[in-house]
This record gives structure tokens, sequence and C-alpha cells, in this order.
């Protein structure tokens, strides 16, 4: 198999940009390194746009707007299963990209986070197909349409998964869209613009703009000529975009940080209840916004349950994310390693009991940004790894004496993304999911659903992604009185 490095070189395409319909040279001079976070090593750069790349890009989405929101929602949705059969076909290439640029175990990447990501485009398809954009109400027509040019910001953790969670749903709704990956991890979000040029989309419906954000990300959040604007990153780059979007009164979606938190019921079957949650905890390596890495457990059973996660953390094998044996690489870059590091060294120090792992890299391991997973127990939540997105392998075990404390500590916090509960009484299981103050709970580790919408409380952000109301976020609603005899 060719590289995706060596494949985006021959083309040329990975010092461009796609605005169009074309693959352009940028306007903008600056550059930007790729660093391979498995050897510390620069691999390859790529061009940052400026504010002419954006204008340029912008432009084009607005002149192709009208066409592509006229378009049947049957032949948006066939575009987009030629997308989705794309992806599964180049499934190798971006897991490839993605051990390259951000780290991902090829295994992950290969059976998660690529899988994961066409899922978002499959189910824009089909609600493409069936979502009823006009409805009656009386005499009165209540119709959805497009909200028009949509500026998509998304994240280095998760890069084609948030990509296709975006430009699905705006695609199938109608809009036109200009997007701004991560610059850290760009590889991934090139081949997939490959993929919208080869399924068919006409041009400037999709158009690509690598970038930073205060310059690519802040033009686009003020530009008069965007609708709306979604942002998938930290709360204070959220902060950020709204206020830029501020001025010109566009819609604002942003799915933000997290600090989500694992209740263990005292009935729950612990060595499942702790196992998959320390997986889930350390999935992609802590680098979810919705990782439940605050494990809320009964102090009674606090002592069994720090054996359970400490088993637990024995079975990850960090290593090379090109081995086969590998379940998790590094962390994605080197601010995110420090912070990390700073992280752990803090709940040292704030007295939180060390389970597992600690600070430094795994033995053998003396080269890349390969973290230790460490446990924590016996943490206060008013601690800084209790309430502190650290976006890492970092798991803080909290005990509780009663279920009240339990769901108070769970909703201690300034986010309110993902939350999981777990214990063998459905009833109660179901009670006290429906205090959490959080986007979405799931109850004993069900399978992942792309159709359950998804999004925060609080500082976790507004709007929701995935399924019908994500494409929902990407339309406006119209009444026509009269509309019916």
């Amino acid at each position: 198999m060719n590289s995706p490095l060596a494949h985006l070189k021959q083309s040329g395409r990975l010092h461009e940009f796609y605005i169009d319909g074309r693959w352009i040279d940028p306007r903008g001079r600056d550059r930007a390194a790729i660093v391979n976070p498995a050897t510390e090593r620069e691999f390859a750069d790529i061009p940052l746009g400026n504010e002419e790349d954006v204008e340029h890009a912008v432009s084009a989405a607005r002149r192709a707007f009208p066409g592509w929101a006229r378009t049947s929602p049957a032949d948006r949705a066939t575009l987009l299963d030629n997308l989705y059969v794309l992806i599964h076909q180049r499934l190798d290439l971006i897991a490839h990209a993605l051990t390259m640029e951000m780290g991902a175990a090829i295994n992950y990447a290969r059976n998660t986070q690529v899988p994961l990501a066409a899922e978002h485009i499959r189910v824009a398809r089909d609600n493409a197909r069936t979502y009823p954009f006009t409805s009656q109400r009386g005499s009165t027509a209540i119709v959805r349409e497009p909200i028009g040019v949509c500026g998509l910001i998304t994240p280095w953790n998760w890069p084609l998964y948030q990509i296709t969670a975006k430009v699905g749903p705006a695609l199938a709704a109608g809009c036109t869209v200009v997007l701004k990956p991560s610059e850290l991890s760009p590889l991934s979000a090139l081949l997939f613009a490959e993929m919208i040029e080869d399924s068919g989309f006409p041009p400037g419906v999709f158009n690509l703009v690598n970038g930073i954000g205060p310059v690519v990300g802040a033009s686009l959040s003020a530009h008069r000529d965007v609708d709306m604007i979604s942002i998938t990153g930290s709360t204070r780059a959220g902060v950020l975009v709204a206020q830029a979007a501020a001025p010109t009164v566009k819609r604002v979606a942003q799915e933000l940080g997290g600090k989500s938190p694992n209740i263990i019921l005292p009935d729950a079957e612990m060595p499942r209840a702790v196992a998959l949650g320390v997986a889930a905890a350390f999935r992609n390596l802590g680098q979810s916004c919705s990782a439940p890495t605050r494990m809320i457990v009964p102090r009674s059973q606090q002592e069994h349950i720090e054996k359970l996660a400490s088993t637990a953390a024995l079975e990850i094998v960090v290593g090379d994310p090109m081995s086969e044996r590998s379940t998790h690489g590094p962390v994605a870059n080197r601010p995110q390693f420090d912070r990390v590091q700073h992280m752990i060294s803090a709940g040292i120090a704030e007295g939180a009991k060390l389970v597992a792992g600690g600070t430094g890299r795994p033995d053998g391991l003396e080269v890349g940004y390969y973290v230790r997973p460490t446990i924590f127990s016996d943490v206060n939540p008013e601690m800084e790894i209790a309430q502190q997105e650290i976006f890492g392998p970092v798991l803080s075990i909290i005990p509780y004496d009663t279920i009240d404390e339990a769901i108070e500590i769970a909703n201690n916090t300034v986010y309110g993304l993902g939350a999981h509960v777990q214990g063998s009484d459905p009833d109660t299981v179901r009670t006290v999911a429906a205090q959490i103050r959080s986007g979405q709970v799931h109850l004993n580790y069900p399978a992942w659903d792309p159709n359950a919408p998804f999004g925060g409380y609080k500082q976790s952000g507004n709007g929701r992604e995935y399924g019908i109301e994500g494409m929902e976020d990407y339309l406006e609603i119209k009444s026509i009185l009269g509309f019916y005899p």
C-alpha cells in the first residue's frame, strides 16, 4: 500500500487547498510542521491559509449554495452514499494517516476511528432520504430549509470522525461548507477532500482551508457570508469563536470540553463495571472529550475497585502505534504530553493515592509522546485532577457514601457532555441517569449509537451532533401560512 504521505506528495495535494471543486495553491505563505508523535520527528509540513484563502473559499460556498439547496434530498443522499463507499474502500490508507499524524494505534484506527467516521455519513445519507423537510400543521406548511454557508472547525483527537460528524449532516441538509481541520492532523482531512471530489459533489459545495484558529478560524467565525459556525474543541476556543461570531448574529454550535462521570452503583457487577470503565476512560488514550475519567464508587467497595482498576490498567499495551500488538500509541502532540505530565504531578502533589502509572514514559519507551496509563484513588471532588479536563489516560476514583452524594459529585463540574451509570437494578440506574446534568448518558456500557444525539450542557457547549438532531442544527424553520387550502 502506498503511504498516505507518499500518496499526497505524488498528487501534489499535500500543499494545496480544495476550493470550488479544484486543488489550488494557497494565498497564505506560513507553514506548519507535521510531527509524528511516536518519533517526535517532523515528517512533512503544510501551508497555512490566511484571510484571502477564507474569502476565496466562502465566496465559492456562497455561489454554490442556491443550486445545492435546490438539489433534491434523494440526489444529496446518492452523493453521500458514494462518499460512504469510498471511505470503506480507502479505510487502510486513512487509518495509516491517523497513525502518522496523531498516534492512534493502527488497529484502533482501522477498527474504530475510520468505521465510526463512516457511520456519520451513512446516518446523514439515510436522514436525507427519509426526513420530512416539509410538514403540515392545519393550513400552514412548516418548511425546514438549509441555513446556508457553514464554517466547520474540527480537532486533532478524532480527526476524520469529527469531520464526518459535521460535513455529513450539513451536506444532507443542503448547506455548503468550508472546513478548517486541525493543523496538527491534516492528512486525513486532505484524504477526505479527495473522496469528496471523487464522490461527485458539485464545485463549491465542500471547501477545505488548512490553517490555525486565530487566523482561519477567526476569519470564518467573523465572516459576514458565513451563516453558521460549528466547532469542536476546547471551551476556551469555543468562547473565542462565539465572540467573533456575535457581531454577525450567526448560529454557533459548540461541542467543547468534558469531565464525564461514571457512577458505579453498589449493586453493579464490579469486575465488568470497573474493567470496562477503565477501558472507556482510556479509549483513544483518554483523548476524548466525553471520556468517563471520574469513576465515582461506593466507599465500602473502594479497595476492591482499586485492585480491579489496577488489573485492568495492566492489560493496556502502550507502544509503537504501527505494531499490531499495541492497544494504545502515544498522545498526539508535545503540548498534550506536557499537560498530561503536569496533571499527573498535580494529582500526586494534591495527595491522591496513586494506584497505577505515574509520571514519565512507560518502561522501554525513551522517545515519543508516550504516557503511562495512570489511576488515582481517594480523589477529593475539588482536586484539580477531578475538575480539569486532562485529555490523557488519567482516571480519578472518587468515593461516595450515598447515591445522592454520587449524583452530587457527578454534577459538580462546569461540564456536562457525557456520563455513565452502572448497576443491576434498571429502575435505579434510570433514576440516577435522569438526575445527571449531561447531554448523553450511557447505562451499563451500551453499544455506540450513531443516531443518538450528542452534545453538552453547561460549558460543554450547545447544539447537537449525530442522528436527526445533528442534521436539524443545519436547518432553518420557515412557516408558510395559508399554504394548504
